[in-house]
């Protein structure tokens, strides 16, 4: 569409060091229009290809293998003439024939193709099968190491991170993944998760070099942008990767990270992991809590408190900290160590009048009262908690 072609010129002019690659297919028209929208681009790659499955060629093409084979070779001729670096990519790889496969891989590298593609357009393929037809590939096309094997996997079944591992292991050098593993129908293999799968089993000796450090924000922005959540139990970047609701998990995860978690979410760009208060969290989990909200608790008290908190865990999902402060009552004051709590606030802001906050805190067991001014009334209430506490702070989340 008109749309594609000019984001993929802006692209070229603003991304510099990554290859702009311009997908199309098997026909001239495709090809001119790839390669005018790459005209700015310092890395451009023209992704051409079609069908290598007998379903593709006799239903979707009307075609026989050898019309098809053709017509792959006549069209990376022709983007050749553009530029220098060619993918192609033989759709419906999964269910193909490997010895034709192996004849059209052979014959579109002979023709100029540095890149070649293959797809589990359909996420067909079970991992053992994916990676055997990878490794088909390099035992038998005679000039395989002219260019480089690229994997490209639909999530069908599930399995199209585990199809990108089998193929990697199996000779492919280039994974085809999205952010969040958005794509056709059920996705494609997520970017994520194969970072993360790298980074963690460093005994597969392949390295890449992406900063995983912003893959959760990246993961958000888009989430944002796309408008598609992401599932909360998503591998890596979900809500729930890192959170632990599980009394055993939690006490596990508190004596030593590494009990429960192969991934330092700091690694990922998570600070670090939660602990979330339900009515399997044990005593440990609810103490966590407690110290992190500034009580100091003896055992009997603790027993006491946790005998409380699961009456009320059991009527609720989960247990946050205004919870908590309930919870504790007539405690909170005497039990406070760092701690804080609100008082009570008055606002004031509108047309003619500049935005004020006057604040009444316990801390540090006392109780303090500072007034400031702001740029609204949330800005001026943080300014007036600073001034009592003495330092600054950042807002996490506001609803």
């Amino acid at each position: 569409s008109p749309g594609d072609f000019q984001s993929v010129v802006e692209l070229s002019k603003a991304v510099r060091e990554p290859v702009i690659c311009a997908l199309t297919r098997a026909n001239k028209g495709d090809i001119d229009s790839a390669a005018a929208a790459l005209k700015f681009a310092k890395r451009p790659r023209i992704h051409t290809g079609i069908g290598a499955s007998d379903n593709h060629i006799k239903y979707k093409f009307n075609s026989t293998r050898e019309a098809v084979l053709e017509r792959a070779v006549e069209a990376v001729r022709y983007a050749k003439s553009f530029v220098e670096d060619i993918e192609f990519y033989a759709e419906d790889a999964g269910r193909a024939d490997n010895v034709f496969l192996a004849q059209m891989v052979e014959a579109v590298i002979a023709a100029g193709a540095t890149v070649v593609n293959i797809p589990d357009t359909n996420g067909y393929c079970l991992p053992e099968q994916y990676g055997e037809k990878i490794r088909f590939l390099k035992e038998n096309v005679k000039n395989i190491d002219q260019a480089i094997i690229s994997v490209h996997c639909h999530n069908d079944l599930g399995l199209a991170t585990a199809n990108s591992i089998a193929g990697i292991q199996n000779g492919a050098r280039q994974v085809e993944c999205t952010i969040n593993g958005i794509g056709e129908r059920a996705g494609n293999t997520a970017l994520e998760e194969i970072v993360m799968i790298l980074k963690t089993h460093k005994s597969l000796h392949f390295t890449h070099q992406v900063n995983s450090k912003h893959l959760y924000e990246l993961s958000g922005m888009v989430s944002r942008m796309m408008r598609m959540p992401v599932q909360p139990n998503k591998a890596i970047v979900g809500k729930n990767a890192f959170a632990h609701s599980s009394g055993i998990h939690q006490d596990g995860v508190l004596k030593h990270r590494e009990t429960y978690e192969i991934i330092n979410p700091e690694d990922v760009g998570i600070d670090q992991s939660e602990i979330i208060l339900t009515a399997r969290s044990g005593r440990h989990a609810l103490n966590h809590h407690l110290e992190r909200l500034g009580y100091t608790m003896e055992r009997i008290d603790l027993d006491q408190v946790y005998d409380k908190f699961l009456t009320m865990a059991d009527g609720k999902k989960e247990i946050r900290d205004d919870d908590i402060l309930l919870l504790m009552g007539d405690k909170a004051e005497s039990n406070y160590k760092d701690g804080l709590s609100i008082k009570s606030l008055q606002v004031s802001c509108g047309d003619q009048a500049s935005p004020e906050a006057t604040i009444k805190l316990f801390y540090k067991g006392t109780i303090h009262e500072a007034l400031s001014a702001g740029n609204g009334p949330v800005d001026a209430t943080i300014k007036a908690i600073e001034k009592i506490i003495g330092r600054s702070f950042n807002i996490k989340e506001f609803n």
